[in-house]
């Protein structure tokens, strides 16, 4: 990590794939309508950060850290959250698209997600008990393992959980979207 320190610090309609953001430590910065899209931002730190109505796709986070950072309304295509520093990794999602993306063997309990696409994203043996995934997106998105003790699924569709090889106990779910956890016996539910 680089000596750089910034906080309190707001960046607006930058296009970091053109204009190299810093290598450093972030703080209480927020990000409004910027572009990162193929950034290499490995190493970095942010820490109680805001990005809002950025493009983060297809972006590499090898080991950069994410303390209490929220995103909203940002497409954030093909990020493999399982890259960054585990070390209280926290953060929630608002309106955002993480199609094909990877929450493989994550610990984030108490993870939020509102009104987000997640088709196809990989929460594979990944702790996600006592989260919220409100208004969602789940179209083809991998639970495998995954421990969803608690977890709020209430108001979210189009997902496929089995609950033979997931950890569900005591989460919510609605009743229409209750099918999700039969998929796999392939039976015709009628109302």
């Amino acid at each position: 990590m680089d000596d750089f320190f910034t906080e309190n610090k707001t960046f607006n309609l930058i296009d970091f794939s053109k204009e190299e953001l810093r290598k450093g430590e972030y703080e209480n910065c927020t990000f409004e309508n910027c572009k990162f899209v193929n950034c290499n931002l490995s190493e970095f730190s942010f820490a109680e950060c805001v990005f809002e109505n950025c493009d983060i796709s297809n972006v590499l986070v090898i080991n950069t850290i994410f303390r209490d950072v929220r995103f909203e309304n940002c497409k954030m295509l093909g990020l493999r959250f399982d890259d960054c520093n585990k070390f209280l990794l926290s953060f929630q999602f608002i309106s955002c698209q993480l199609n094909l993306s990877s929450f493989y063997k994550l610990m984030l309990k108490e993870t939020y997600f509102s009104e987000c696409n997640l088709s196809e994203v990989d929460f594979s043996e990944a702790n996600f008990s006592q989260s919220k995934f409100s208004d969602c997106n789940l179209s083809g998105a991998i639970f495998e393992n995954t421990k969803l003790e608690k977890t709020d699924f209430i108001s979210s569709y189009n997902y496929s959980i089995n609950p033979e090889i997931n950890r569900i106990r005591k989460a919510k779910f609605s009743f229409p979207g209750i099918t999700g956890l039969l998929d796999k016996y392939d039976i015709e539910i009628v109302n």
